[in-house]
Parts: structure tokens; sequence; C-alpha cells
């Protein structure tokens, strides 16, 4: 079933997601929602709290980003083939000289920004089956578990812009709060008037 995408100013993308247990209601069949609800908006990731859970959960595939010429071949074929679900997941240690890629979500459509971040990662996290895994990743794949993990500690990718491109986009995403925009996926706005 593919679930709405909460919107930008919603008060559950800055909550701290809560650790979920094995028997967690459903968790099968949330997860294969949560699947379907990424690709329906054509997402490389997907946490909880953006279809309104306050758990640490998310999930990541980075195939679309396997057609990227300016990638090297090897690091197009682990792209290809990387999709996670991460679930209680830890980020132990973040490494490397921070670089810049410009970023986007679901939850704040139509904006991009570019947003530093360091390279190397490593994470402790239980998969779907609950069983624990210690990794370590670079590069794009880092990237796209950083948004996502930062979407578990209640942070998004705007919180780390400047001050100044806050200003810029502010209208932008009083905009997306507001329902004032066009998207081609399901979303939830917090500040849509409710009808009767």
């Amino acid at each position: 079933m593919i679930l709405p995408v909460v919107a930008y100013g919603d008060p559950v993308l800055k909550k701290v997601g809560k650790e979920i247990a094995k028997d967690y209601p459903k968790l099968d069949e949330l997860l294969a929602n949560m699947y379907e609800t990424m690709y329906n908006a054509f997402g490389v990731g997907l946490a909880a709290p953006q279809i309104g859970l306050d758990i640490r959960l998310f999930l990541v595939d980075t195939s679309p980003f396997a057609e990227d010429d300016v990638l090297s071949e090897e690091e197009q074929a682990f792209l290809k083939d990387f999709k996670q679900t991460f679930i209680n997941a830890k980020i132990l240690e973040e490494t490397g000289d921070e670089w810049a890629f410009n970023e986007g979500c679901l939850s704040i459509p139509d904006v991009r920004e570019d947003v530093f971040r360091k390279p190397t990662i490593t994470i402790e996290f239980y998969d779907e089956n609950f069983e624990k895994h210690t990794r370590t990743y670079d590069g794009l794949v880092a990237r796209v578990i950083q948004h996502e993990y930062d979407h578990i500690e209640g942070v998004l990718f705007t919180d780390k812009l400047s001050s100044l491109k806050k200003r810029l986009i502010k209208s932008k995403l009083s905009n997306i709060s507001k329902g004032k925009i066009n998207v081609d996926y399901r979303m939830r706005f917090p500040s849509q008037k409710k009808k009767r």
C-alpha cells in the first residue's frame, strides 16, 4: 500500500525516533508499504518519520544512482545492487573530509541544496530479520544513509544549510507545509486546512 509522505513542517519530522523490538506490530507489512511508497515517489531512501512514525527505521535503495556516468564502473555496480533495511541504527563513526552533494528529500519536494557530509561512515543496525550488523560505507551510499539516519534523529537536510540559504528557501518551505505544491505522489501536509 502506498502511504502518504509527510511534508515539511509536520512535528513528527523533528522527533528523535524510538527503538523498536523484534515483535513490532506488522513490521513486514510496514516495510513492504515503505518500499512501495519509496519506489512510487522515485526515492532512494525513506525513513519512518516521513510516513508519520517516530521510530528508528529507514530503508535505502541506491539503484537509481547506478545510471550516473560520472561514477566508476565499480561504484555503479555497487549502487545498482545496494538495497538495505536499517532498524535501530546507530552511526558509530563518520570520517574523512566533508564533501558537498546536491540533496533533496521526498518530504521537501522541489527543494535541492548542497549539503556537506563526511564520506565514510560506520553504522550498527538490525536488518528486516532482526540480525545485527556493523558495516562501513563510503561515497554515495554513505551519503544516502546519513540523510535517512538524520530523519530518525529529527534532523532534515535543510537544517544543515547556512542561515542565508535557509532565508532564501523560507517561502518555498512554507508553501510546502501548506500544500501549495504540485507533487506526483501522495503527501500529507501539516498546515492544510481540514476540510469538513
